[in-house]
């Protein structure tokens, strides 16, 4: 038997984190779904379908069957890495400019409709954990496992906060709370696939869990569903 596994939930809750390690544990792919937007945004740049940083909607909608995203595993890096038509996208689509630009792409309907039907398509075969907003409400609302990850908005700024920091970026705290809990405003009250529970996820808040600790909770529920 496999299963398909849906993590949903807030921004800096570490969804991708906890989906690529479950991932890895079970021998399923890892969707990044946030990658895939990534990836629509850079062929926009490439393409010129955003003039002065506004998306030409129509354009892009003329464009979307031209664009197909992959994900390959890299035994060397161990990691699933992001491919676009064919090539290895997966360092430029970090890049700031990209970054950027993805917010006003990703709530594009006909964007999101195709990257849907992708992911669908990736998941025809199942053995898949794949994380993101509306992953168990519209991408996969059977899927086997559902969790909803979240956390207190202080945690998850601090967090944020200290992988900025890390980083050598200068910021505050304060405004990393008013940022993150502006995009949690944006992510819920969106017209287009809004982020929210699905009546079957199961919470799993990590506000005071470690990494290992929110993994094996994540598996167990795996595998007991894999029985």
């Amino acid at each position: 038997m496999s299963i398909i596994i849906a993590i949903d939930g807030h921004s800096s809750c570490g969804k991708s984190t906890v989906a690529r390690e479950v991932a890895k544990k079970l021998g399923y792919t890892f969707i990044d779904s946030g990658a895939m937007y990534r990836a629509v945004t850079l062929y926009c740049l490439r393409n010129n379908l955003a003039p002065g940083w506004v998306i030409d909607e129509e354009k892009l909608g003329l464009h979307l069957h031209r664009i197909h995203i992959e994900f390959v595993f890299n035994q060397t890096l161990q990691k699933n890495l992001t491919f676009l038509n064919g090539e290895n996208v997966d360092e430029e689509i970090r890049r700031p400019e990209v970054a950027n630009l993805v917010s006003p792409v990703s709530v594009i309907g006909s964007v999101r409709d195709a990257m849907v039907a992708q992911q669908r398509a990736m998941g025809k075969k199942r053995e898949i954990v794949m994380d993101g907003r509306d992953i168990g409400t519209v991408v996969f609302p059977d899927a086997e496992l559902k969790i909803f990850m979240t956390a207190s908005p202080q945690i998850r700024a601090q967090r944020r906060y200290d992988e900025l920091i890390a980083k050598g970026l200068q910021t505050s705290i304060e405004d990393v709370l008013r940022n993150l809990q502006e995009r949690d405003r944006i992510d819920s009250t969106r017209e287009i696939s809004p982020l929210r529970q699905a009546p079957d996820a199961i919470v799993l808040d990590n506000s005071s869990m470690t990494r290992e600790e929110q993994l094996e909770f994540v598996l167990r529920l795996a595998n007991e569903r894999l029985q």
